[in-house]
């Protein structure tokens, strides 16, 4: 009797791992059908990892290049004039609603240092802009812009001085700057400040994170069981001629393998594409080079590792449920009620790991190990709706009565296997879990940061702070101004009394209702806001300047300010000085304007007349300027990650009908309408969706008011911003769900019917 060599499990296992390999590329049309779609589905997800991965390469970069193009500040260091020298002065100028990043420079040697991206000095009438100003200035709608500052465009800013290329950045040559109007530098560049963040932006940032890769994640896993029954059918041959139960699942683990290896490449190819196109289409204030979207290398890696990892356990878990013999597949799931209590565990756990930050995220907090407890809570409490949404769905459709034949039909489908209409809908669930957390997050960061100013915008409409106080220049060129319909001063004067500082406001009524609540005003007033007796002797800056306050002060509430300085101690109008002229003061205009495009012509006169001054509007309510760009971010991650699960949405729903496309054609064979199929087919996608949302919101919301607690902010749900999030997720499961009703007629005709 001839013996044969028996293998070591080694080798045994690496053979039946190449056999998977091969069968993935050698099933004919199908198999290769299976193979691109698991790529594709794996890929897009490895592209967003891999986008992810990109972003702290992209903040590093750009904060590099914001540091580099700094011109040293330093009150205990001064800088003595040398042939390398330059005099620097901000004039930073806005453009409707963006921002330009201005410097006036003057060099005062024959070898001055330029700016990063500046290769020559621009002289007196000259400007060197970035190639975005450029392309501003030049095209239909920076018609205003190209007046502002009347000089030569001597040539353009290089990217090692630009944040991206969507930057608005001018440097002006001058010779009028002096060391008092300016300050004096002999290089660019300066140290990055760590200044910290907010516990609160930091709280978001995280929650931003976990609400972006945990779909991803739930995505990528529901990508590597695509045409699962197709594949299971392909085991049982392989039983046929003598695999067992441990082979089958080898020569799967390598089917799958194959396919999430190439999608490791897909994924790459599409992250390419997203960074090159992405380029093109993000917010101005969000743009970046191609250079630096690099993922970061230990991130990229452990993408590369883990998706492979995470798609072969993802196919072993499947195939428990799946008995492949050698006459057939078995699925063990008849009469079988998935079980809630180990469902239970990871949404325990996320609280558990949460209840920590339930009193507040503080600075106290122990920095990078806390903000990983955090995301593992958060991640654990999203990846908790995954776990829960089949049983709910399961427990849910084995309560459902009789209705129509399409409801019949939907239902009973779902009653016997609702795990694959689950899972296309578990990542959009877990999507809109998130997205409602983290509304709910950044309604109560707006509440934090927003500032009810509660100055009046009837009055005047825009103020303008100059460098100095020459009114004989600056009140004739305002008026002059087009579309100024009326100016008003106000005054500050630090005066001192009894040794202490006191501020005081000058300026007639109008102007004083923008610092306090006056129930009468007249010329000749005086009010006091805060801390100020009648009696009182102020020094206005000089011996000769010396003023009383009269008895006849009215007390008055202030108007809290949005950048948070303090109250006016005293407020006047002009008459109430009694001729007295403060010596040391700053004067501030105030500009009603007849419409609202009236602003950038006065931009272009004050620049006209001062680069360096400032020109401010006036607004009822102010909010950081950091907020914008999180909502671009947000809007830009939720839009990308949107349009990632409808693509997936669609081969799930494309995959479960050609699965079924003897059966359907066999229903259309006895009769059955193709309406009554589309509406069984439209029932199966609602009845997981609808009670999918129903968990999405509880779970969003109860995540949201723990976070909002975390923020230590007013407790409030966003209903509107809950209701247009999961109106857009049912919207795009509708559409995917639409987009493959095609393919349901196609499959439905008697051709359906041939079987080999």
């Amino acid at each position: 009797m001839t013996e044969f060599p028996t293998r070591s499990a080694p080798r045994r296992w690496a053979a039946d791992l190449a056999l998977g390999v091969r069968l993935s590329v050698a099933g004919g049309r199908a198999g290769w059908a299976r193979l691109t779609m698991i790529a594709v589905g794996v890929g897009l997800g490895v592209a967003m990892l891999l986008v992810t991965a990109t972003v702290p390469t992209l903040v590093a970069a750009r904060s590099t290049r914001l540091a580099e193009r700094a011109e040293p500040v330093s009150a205990e260091q001064t800088v003595a004039r040398g042939d390398t020298t330059v005099l620097v002065a901000v004039a930073n100028t806005d453009y409707r609603d963006r921002r330009i990043q201005g410097r006036l420079l003057q060099a005062e040697g024959t070898r001055p240092v330029l700016p990063p991206g500046v290769t020559t000095m621009p002289r007196a009438g000259e400007m060197i802009v970035s190639p975005a100003l450029a392309a501003l200035m030049a095209s239909a709608d920076g018609a205003l812009l190209r007046d502002r500052w009347r000089a030569r465009v001597a040539g353009e800013i290089g990217p090692a001085g630009l944040a991206g290329p969507g930057e608005l950045v001018v440097y002006l040559g001058t010779d009028r700057l002096t060391e008092e109007t300016a300050h004096r530098a002999d290089r660019f560049g300066r140290p990055e400040l760590d200044e910290g963040m907010d516990p609160t932006l930091i709280l978001l940032g995280i929650m931003g994170l976990a609400a972006l890769l945990v779909p991803v994640g739930v995505f990528v896993a529901t990508a590597v069981r695509f045409g699962g029954e197709t594949r299971d059918r392909r085991l049982a041959a392989v039983r046929l001629v003598g695999a067992d139960t441990g082979m089958t699942r080898r020569i799967a683990a390598g089917e799958t393998l194959t396919a999430a290896l190439l999608g490791l490449l897909v994924g790459a190819l599409f992250y390419i594409v997203t960074v090159l196109v992405a380029g093109r289409f993000v917010p101005a204030g969000m743009s970046f080079y191609a250079a630096d979207a690099r993922p970061v290398p230990a991130l990229a890696i452990l993408a590369a590792v883990l998706v492979p990892v995470s798609a072969v356990l993802v196919t072993l878990s499947a195939l428990r449920k799946v008995v492949v013999e050698p006459l057939g597949v078995v699925r063990l799931s008849a009469d079988r009620h998935r079980r809630l209590w180990w469902r239970l565990v990871l949404p325990v756990l996320g609280l558990a790991l949460l209840w920590p930050i339930y009193d507040g995220f503080g600075e106290g907090d122990n920095g990078a190990g806390t903000a990983a407890q955090v995301l593992a809570g958060l991640a654990a409490l999203l990846v908790g709706v995954a776990l829960l949404l089949p049983w709910w769905v399961d427990a849910t459709v084995r309560r459902l009565g009789g209705g129509s034949v399409a409801w019949e039909l939907a239902v009973r489908r779902l009653q016997l296997d609702s795990g694959t209409a689950v899972r296309a809908v578990s990542g959009i669930a877990v999507s809109v879990a998130g997205a409602i957390a983290l509304q709910g997050l950044l309604v109560a960061v707006q509440a934090q940061y927003t500032h009810e100013t509660g100055r009046s915008v009837d009055d005047f409409q825009a103020t303008v702070w100059p460098m100095d106080n020459d009114t004989a220049r600056w009140e004739p060129a305002l008026r002059g101004s087009p579309g100024v319909a009326a100016l008003s001063t106000e005054t500050t004067v630090w005066a001192t009394t009894a040794g202490t500082e006191a501020l005081i406001q000058i300026g007639d009524c109008t102007v004083l209702r923008q610092f306090a609540r006056l129930d009468t005003c007249t010329d000749g007033d005086a009010f006091v806001s805060a801390g100020a007796a009648p009696g009182t002797r102020y020094d206005l800056g000089s011996p000769d300047a010396q003023w009383t306050l009269p008895a006849t002060a009215t007390a008055v509430t202030p108007i809290p300010d949005a950048m948070g300085a303090a109250p006016a101690a005293v407020l006047l109008t002009p008459g109430a000085l009694g001729g007295v002229q403060p010596s040391s003061a700053n004067v501030e205009y105030y500009v009603a304007l007849t419409e609202p495009a009236a602003i950038d012509l006065l931009r272009n006169t004050v620049t006209g007349v001062d680069p360096t001054a400032g020109v401010s509007l006036i607004q009822d309510r102010t909010f950081e300027s950091i907020l914008v760009g999180i909502r671009q971010a947000l809007l830009v991650l939720a839009t990308a990650l949107l349009l990632l699960i409808g693509a997936s949405m669609v081969v799930t729903v494309a995959e479960q009908l050609h699965e079924r496309r003897r059966l359907l054609a066999i229903l259309t064979a006895f009769g059955t309408r193709r309406a009554t199929l589309t509406g069984s087919v439209l029932y199966q996608v609602a009845i997981p969706v609808l009670l999918g949302m129903s968990l999405a919101i509880l779970t969003g919301a109860a995540l949201g008011i723990i976070l909002q607690r975390a923020a230590d902010a007013p407790i409030s749900l966003d209903w509107t911003g809950m209701a247009i999030t999961t109106g857009a997720a049912v919207l795009v499961i509708l559409l995917a769900t639409t987009a493959s009703l095609p393919l349901l007629y196609r499959l439905t005709t008697p051709s359906a019917l041939r079987t080999e």
